[in-house]
């Protein structure tokens, strides 16, 4: 394997890792920096679908004790019942939607400037939700109801489960349409961005293995060690970031992230147009 293509797949895997779980969507992000660097077509779309796969391993583990304890307590235990029961039903409409739309979602969509006005308007929803429940929670009117993961109701993860389908769009962000979403539907800010942590895990490792066997014919076992330095780059900086992240909302909103978006998304529009990046190529 060339030094340079492992190099690439390492760069991709820690842009993955670093950005599948904050709002500002690694979809986005691994579509932009595969243009930068010249990484594209079948090989890099197999790629893609890999380095998920190692962040959302990430996940698995960081929360492999209360995964346990819902798998050996479904049978047994409702609070273990009603939990897989809110994530799976989460995730039925954007799974319907992506069968449906995804094909002509890629066709159309799955390029940097869709992608950049993509991560200007999501920034700017962002904004708009965090100023709402400021303003709610300094006048108690819209204070957050929800404030322990085990007390969503079905239409509480229903919502959310539609939330998430803007996230099909790419540079929308799946975890800031659901982080976001929750808290639009009254859900902590804690609780909502740990429902999107559990509802990423079927989500991606779905559409992992949905992805793996449409690009079947691409896979190639000379790129086997391409794939493994991308998934356990992608599975180390996805720990760092779901640990960071945890600490940080206990003390920040993700204004930050808004900000980040914008700015962005304008540097892409702004170098497209002048010429500076050929981001088409």
């Amino acid at each position: 394997m060339e030094t340079a293509l492992a190099w690439k797949a390492i760069i991709l895997g820690i842009v993955e890792g670093l950005t599948e779980f904050l709002p500002v969507s690694s979809t986005g992000h691994l579509i932009l920096a595969g243009s930068l660097l010249d990484f594209s077509g079948d090989r890099a779309k197999v790629f893609d679908v890999v380095i998920q796969f190692g962040a959302i391993l990430a996940v698995c583990w960081e929360f492999r004790r209360r995964l346990g304890n819902t798998m050996s307590g479904i049978g047994s235990q409702p609070v273990a019942r009603l939990f897989a029961r809110n994530v799976m039903v989460a995730c039925v409409p954007a799974v319907v939607l992506g069968l449906l739309f995804g094909k002509y979602i890629k066709a159309y969509l799955f390029a940097p400037v869709p992608v950049a006005l993509a991560l200007i308007v999501g920034g700017g929803v962002i904004l708009w939700a965090e100023r709402r429940q400021r303003v709610g929670i300094a006048t108690s009117a819209a204070l957050p109801r929800v404030h322990a993961i085990d007390d969503l109701t079905l239409a509480d993860a229903l919502k959310v489960g539609f939330a998430q389908c803007f996230a099909l769009i790419p540079g929308t962000s799946r975890s800031g349409a659901t982080i976001i979403g929750g808290m639009l539907f009254g859900l902590d800010r804690k609780v909502a961005t740990e429902f999107s942590f559990f509802l990423s895990i079927p989500i991606i490792f779905g559409a992992t293995l949905y992805e793996l066997y449409k690009s079947r014919s691409a896979l190639d076992s000379a790129d086997l060690g391409l794939m493994l330095i991308g998934l356990v780059a992608a599975f180390l900086s996805a720990i760092v970031c779901v640990r960071w992240l945890l600490r940080f909302i206990a003390s920040h909103d993700f204004t930050s992230f808004a900000w980040y978006r914008i700015v962005f998304g304008l540097v892409i529009l702004g170098t497209g147009y002048s010429g500076a990046i050929d981001w088409a190529a």
